[in-house]
């Protein structure tokens, strides 16, 4: 149970003021109103409208389908349920890459037509010129390191990245980089443990995990994973806090067989 009074609603000054006071923030995925509803009821600090949502609502094999257009439907639907927390909207591929200008404009829809608050993108020197354009429209920007997703097929694997030690020294290179350029924070995703608590150390700004151990200052999952919506996801890193997989297939088992028997609607169920 926190000391701390209650926060009406999130912001990166908030979210900066807890790194520095050691509480832990959390972040979870959300793409629909219903589950953003909850999810900000329930207390959590972040959302962020993922291009995740091309694998558990679209079913691709990748991140990189989704667009544009899509990332803004999603934030719409996310930003209308929250009261609280701090919303962030990933720049799908294709919409930053190589091009500061598309970078700024992508941003500007986002912000715009979604009401979100914040934007992420993947990448650390490589796409500086693009975080600085955005900063300057007065955008709040959160960095992506380590795993990026968007470039699976750079890297050919989903595997731990950063172990080596060229990665490594590029990778708090670009921590500390991702600061200077004025990102209000950082996920680091599947990296060792104690390289992020190098990086997390290094910077004043919040320092967010996924699969990068418990030194950081805060974590994040897919909230289809955390909840066990998805099935055939078994990374390290996540923790299952329920299984409605099989919990909604038994429920919707029961719902077929009364439909059948003709057991719903029974007398209390009809006008």
């Amino acid at each position: 149970m926190s000391i701390h009074k209650p926060i009406k609603r999130v912001t990166t000054h908030v979210l900066i003021a807890m790194k520095q006071r050691q509480q832990k923030i959390s972040m979870l995925t959300a793409y629909d109103f219903s589950m953003a509803r909850i999810l900000d009821a329930s207390g959590i600090d972040i959302l962020l409208v993922g291009d995740s949502a091309s694998n558990v609502m679209a079913g691709h094999e990748t991140t990189l389908p989704i667009t544009l257009d899509h990332m803004i439907y999603h934030a719409q639907s996310v930003v209308r349920a929250v009261d609280r927390a701090f919303v962030v909207v990933d720049l799908p591929f294709g919409s930053y890459q190589g091009n500061s200008k598309l970078a700024l404009a992508s941003t500007i829809r986002i912000m715009k037509e979604s009401g979100a608050h914040a934007v992420k993108l993947e990448g650390g020197s490589e796409v500086s010129e693009s975080i600085t354009r955005i900063l300057s429209a007065g955008v709040p920007v959160m960095g992506h390191l380590g795993l990026t997703p968007q470039s699976i097929y750079k890297f050919g694997t989903y595997t731990v990245r950063a172990k080596e030690e060229e990665e490594a020294n590029k990778l708090l290179e670009d921590v500390k980089l991702l600061e200077e350029l004025g990102c209000f924070a950082i996920i680091l995703e599947k990296i060792p443990a104690s390289l992020a608590k190098k990086a997390a150390e290094s910077v004043k700004i919040p320092v967010i995990g996924i699969g990068a151990g418990p030194d950081v200052d805060g974590q994040v999952l897919v909230t289809h994973d955390m909840l066990g919506i998805t099935k055939d996801f078994q990374p390290r890193f996540l923790r299952r806090y329920l299984e409605l997989f099989d919990e909604m297939k038994t429920a919707t088992i029961r719902y077929i067989n009364d439909v059948r028997s003709g057991d719903f609607p029974n007398d209390q169920e009809q006008y």
